[in-house]
């Protein structure tokens, strides 16, 4: 009886290890996407940054 009691509370301890590395997985796997979306962000407006810079003269190829 005392042996069932032992590996019951092995296997309890076993799950919590299970459960806290799981979770550490989850919080690293959201820390990444947060970080990416942040990158996303940040090209993104880069990319609006450059289409409002006006190159030439301000004339379009039809004005002469």
């Amino acid at each position: 009886m005392a042996i069932c009691v032992c590996l019951l509370a092995a296997g309890a301890s076993g799950c919590s290890t299970t459960q806290d590395k799981a979770a550490a997985k989850q919080a690293e796997a959201e820390k990444i996407l947060k970080a990416r979306a942040e990158r996303q962000k940040a090209k993104k407006r880069e990319r609006a940054g450059r289409r409002e810079h006006h190159h030439g003269n301000g004339k379009s190829k039809g004005d002469k």
